[in-house]
C-alpha cells in the first residue's frame, strides 16, 4: 500500500465520476497520506486486506469442509 499522489487521486476521482482539478487532488493526497503511512506496517497482514466481501465466503467454505 503506497501513499497516493495527486495523479493517483485525479485518476480515482475521475473513475468515480467526480473529477477534480490538480490543486484539489494535491490537497486530497496530502490529507489522506498520513493514513496510508500509519497503516503501512500492517498492510497485507490482515486476512481480508484485499477484498472484505470474500472473507466470509472463504470462512464459510472452510467451515463446510
Amino acid at each position: 500500500m503506497t501513499k497516493p499522489g495527486p495523479k493517483d487521486v485525479m485518476a480515482i476521482t475521475a473513475t468515480a465520476g467526480v473529477p477534480v482539478d490538480s490543486e484539489a487532488a494535491s490537497r486530497i493526497a496530502n490529507s489522506i497520506g498520513p493514513a496510508f503511512e500509519g497503516f503501512a506496517p500492517v498492510a497485507g497482514t490482515l486476512p481480508f486486506d484485499l477484498e472484505p466481501a470474500s472473507y466470509l465466503l472463504v470462512q464459510n467454505a472452510e467451515v463446510s469442509k
